[in-house]
């Protein structure tokens, strides 16, 4: 018994209620459903643990972890220049417990590779591009050139003597160089290693004489006198390092690099609720004090911002980096 009448309207009022809660469980501000709250949201970084992606999808991670209430978990899945990891998350289910943390090897790759095990635009929804970064031009101390068109010259003087070296094939290090040899006419032979760290022992051991640097990492090597800086590939000086000049400033055009080394994208078919979520709660993260000293002393600039702007830069890039790739004669190995 309920009750009678006042009763009736109680029970339905309560069921009312609990119909409700439902409904808006299962569009709660973590995108999880009444049935998955709780589940371990996975960011998929289809690169080895370290590098920048990985790094900064670690910050990302601690963050949504405490505003969602919800583990976190950061998951390297590296392989064929990122493929391996970018695929996983492509035939992930889109419910919004899987990310991908990509860089700008997602549009390169089209243009390294005959085929890929995803399409960039149509297996993804885009959230939010979370940082760019920039590389700086810098050659042994024992070369005699002290600027950027110093360089050109000192090469042009000496075609195919000297090389320069790259974490590997298809890596942004490896494309600034090839920007360079096609904007400027320069011969050098590239010899490319298997990650940063030994691509800059050739470097500072003087077995290459030059390379594209990271320029949080360049900084205090220079600093060290263990190499030298001559230009930094982006528009204007940087914040941190203002006696640098631009490659611009020095007559040398066509060298700057947009380089996003991380974004963030969820699989294609994630509901458009999941992502604006995502895509605020990220934008408040990257807003924040102590996330944006983290990003300096990792040399990135916080970027944030739209889905629709990330989507447009991802469009921008395929229509550039083929045509580069296919220009410079770059290929996967």
């Amino acid at each position: 018994m309920r009750g009678g009448k006042a009763g009736d309207r109680f029970y339905w009022a309560l069921l009312w209620l609990c119909i409700s809660a439902i409904a808006a469980a299962s569009l709660s501000p973590d995108g999880a459903s009444a049935q998955t709250r709780g589940r371990t949201i996975t960011i998929v970084v289809p690169y080895t643990p370290g590098t920048g992606p990985d790094m900064l999808a670690r910050v990302i991670g601690e963050e949504l972890q405490q505003r969602l209430g919800q583990p976190v978990i950061v998951e390297n899945k590296p392989g064929a220049g990122g493929n391996i990891g970018t695929q996983f998350v492509a035939k992930a289910p889109p419910d919004g417990h899987t990310l991908l943390m990509a860089s700008m090897n997602l549009t390169q790759n089209v243009g390294l590779y005959k085929s890929l095990p995803y399409d960039p635009v149509r297996s993804f929804e885009p959230i939010i591009e979370v940082a760019e970064s920039f590389l700086a031009l810098a050659v042994h101390p024992s070369t005699p050139a002290t600027s950027a068109r110093a360089f050109i010259d000192y090469l042009k003087g000496r075609p195919g003597e000297f090389s320069y070296s790259s974490p590997g094939r298809g890596t942004p290090h490896h494309f600034s160089m090839e920007l360079f040899k096609l904007a400027t006419g320069v011969d050098l032979k590239h010899v490319p290693a298997r990650g940063s760290a030994p691509a800059i022992q050739d470097l500072v051991g003087g077995h290459v004489s030059a390379m594209f640097i990271s320029i949080n990492v360049a900084l205090p090597m220079a600093q060290a006198n263990q190499i030298r800086l001559l230009a930094v590939a982006s528009k204007e000086r940087l914040n941190a390092a203002p006696d640098l000049p631009t490659f611009q400033e020095q007559g040398v055009t066509g060298v700057e690099y947009d380089f996003w080394p991380a974004g963030l994208l969820a699989p294609a078919g994630t509901p458009r609720e999941i992502i604006l979520r995502y895509n605020t709660v990220v934008n408040d993260i990257l807003r924040t004090a102590q996330v944006a000293e983290r990003f300096t002393k990792l040399g990135m600039v916080i970027v944030g911002g739209s889905p629709e702007h990330f989507a447009e830069l991802i469009a921008k890039d395929l229509a550039k980096w083929p045509r580069i790739i296919e220009q410079a004669g770059i290929a996967a190995e």
